[in-house]
């Protein structure tokens, strides 16, 4: 077995690990967070929402199962760097073409293995995300600390132009074509439009800065929003799009970044999390039908919940917080009730599951059924 590079890894408030060189030797920056998924890294990594972020695993083996050629959930990895423990040398699954770390060496993703990531995650939980670097280029800490410190923070940033198409394109419905629906990539996973083709709806995507009049030139049946990366404070073009869609009374189904343009289009506001929710293991309770699902997450910042708790009222009518976690009672979903419009903070089309949610795709038939027959009866 060849020997590996030995590597470093500096958080910004000065804390070290050292360990060795896992996927492409060289240096990298980004806001360190931890995933608790116990499956789904390939889904991770190529997740856009990750783009900026080094992400921790909390599974301590990570790559047994190889890279396959099915499970991408966009073009390319986008994580900033890659932290494991014990990273498998070995990739055992019928579907594996490669190895996870053959992958990530030729997409020039710098990672670092050999890691106490029980140590590092806990550092995390307890001081919060920070800024962090890894290198196998050098192993002095005071050489990366320096630059560590005089990278840019997470709050604050725009990343939606990085990750969305840079032109629009269309995913067929399978069998027989019910709906069309149009959806703003700020950072989409392949898997929402493979769950809404299985419901019969063709979606066209869009690039993130697309203005109302284009997203709407052939008349989709809704307008999706969806997942993406950064701060959500910046996304202004993307909430004016979002008001403009509720004044024409356009069916709206946002997730995660999504989630939070809808609530900022109803007048939330939106704030940091100390250390994020990213996992597929957190309780959601849906107080539609008072039932826990169980929910994969991937967000850093959250919803500020309004002062007169459950619902409030806004320029589109009277509005639910219809979601809330139970781990910390963060806003994850809203439902206007005078508006064809809901979110989910989570992911109910995580292709690594849980798949408790998936019936949210359901509600979104439902939503534009409704809508096109109120029409109908006007």
């Amino acid at each position: 077995m060849s020997s590996r590079a030995p590597a470093i890894l500096v958080l910004e408030d000065g804390r070290v690990f050292r360990g060795e060189a896992f996927g492409s030797v060289g240096e990298t920056f980004g806001e360190a967070v931890f995933n608790t998924g116990m499956t789904g890294y390939q889904e991770t990594l190529t997740d856009p929402s990750y783009y900026g972020q080094v992400v921790v695993q909390t599974a301590p083996q990570i790559g047994n199962t190889g890279w396959n050629d099915e499970d991408d959930e966009s073009r390319r990895v986008w994580v900033a760097g890659y932290v494991v423990r014990d990273a498998s040398r070995i990739a055992s699954n019928w579907r594996a073409k490669r190895g996870l770390e053959d992958e990530l060496a030729s997409q020039g993703v710098v990672g670092i293995c050999e890691v106490d990531t029980r140590a590092l995650t806990r550092h995390l939980r307890d001081k919060g995300a920070m800024r962090v670097g890894i290198s196998s280029r050098t192993t002095d800490a005071d050489e990366l600390l320096a630059k560590v410190r005089n990278t840019p923070q997470m709050a604050g940033a725009n990343h939606v132009g990085a990750v969305t198409a840079s032109e629009p394109y269309t995913y067929q419905a399978k069998g027989t074509a019910k709906y069309t629906v149009a959806a703003l990539d700020l950072g989409i996973k392949r898997n929402t439009p493979r769950r809404l083709a299985e419901r019969g709806i063709t979606t066209t995507v869009f690039p993130a800065y697309a203005d109302a009049d284009t997203v709407l030139a052939d008349g989709p049946d809704a307008v999706f929003l969806s997942n993406g990366p950064g701060d959500p404070a910046t996304a202004d073009h993307q909430v004016a799009l979002t008001r403009e869609l509720l004044r024409r009374g356009v069916p709206v189904f946002g997730i995660c970044f999504g989630n939070q343009i809808l609530g900022r289009a109803l007048g939330l506001e939106t704030y940091k999390l100390k250390f994020g929710h990213r996992g597929i293991n957190q309780p959601v309770l849906d107080r539609h039908t008072n039932k826990i699902e169980i929910t994969s997450h991937n967000h850093g910042f959250a919803l500020k919940a309004p002062e007169s708790g459950e619902f409030f009222d806004t320029e589109f009518g009277r509005v639910q917080v219809s979601h809330v976690c139970l781990n910390d009672g963060v806003v994850e979903g809203l439902t206007c009730l005078d508006a064809p419009a809901y979110s989910v903070q989570y992911h109910p089309e995580a292709a690594g599951g849980p798949h408790d949610a998936d019936y949210l795709f359901d509600r979104l038939v439902e939503l534009i059924e409704t809508t096109k027959g109120a029409k109908a009866d006007a």
